[in-house]
């Protein structure tokens, strides 16, 4: 008779193939949500009228710069960081969209009221557009970590469950 933890153990491990965080489904999450989570502000600037790459030139000057390609690579770095940090919390508690949304407005608080506000440019942002980039990016990174559609495009068995023996 195998002890209780054990047992427990095992029911909450993702079936063969589908580790949780693992490379292929995180790096998946990453490219996702770092296209579309700039939807919100994206949309906002269209809206307004205001410049859809302000926000990407304002990423640029966290590395000192001010181009479009200095501001997409930031871009791309920062969303690679908190990716692979949500891929460490999905490992300990499960994200889906909606714990993703969460995370990504505590990612949000981080990021541009804590770290951006040493940013003239990150701090002339609007608020309430780049806090929605970072719930998006967030609700997205969750969405995919919990998606039942393998690197092929095939339905796979969702990480959550595990199936009968």
């Amino acid at each position: 008779m195998e002890p209780r933890r054990s047992k427990r153990a095992r029911a909450d491990s993702p079936p063969p193939g589908t580790r949780r965080g693992s490379g292929p489904r995180l790096v998946r999450a990453w490219l996702v949500a770092s296209a579309l989570g700039g939807a919100p502000s994206t949309v906002h600037a269209l809206w307004t009228g205001g410049d859809v790459l302000r926000s990407t030139r304002a990423a640029a000057s966290l590395l000192g710069g001010t181009g479009v390609i200095r501001g997409a690579v930031s871009h791309l770095g920062v969303s690679a960081f908190w990716t692979a940090v949500l891929g460490a919390v999905d490992r300990r508690w499960r994200l889906d969209a909606r714990t993703g949304a969460v995370a990504g407005a505590v990612i949000a608080a981080v990021d541009l009221e804590v770290l951006g506000r040493r940013f003239p440019a990150v701090r002339g942002l609007h608020r309430a557009a780049q806090w929605a980039d970072h719930v998006a990016f967030g609700a997205l990174v969750g969405a995919v970590l919990r998606s039942t559609v393998d690197e092929r495009g095939r339905s796979a068995p969702s990480p959550d469950r595990v199936p009968p023996a």
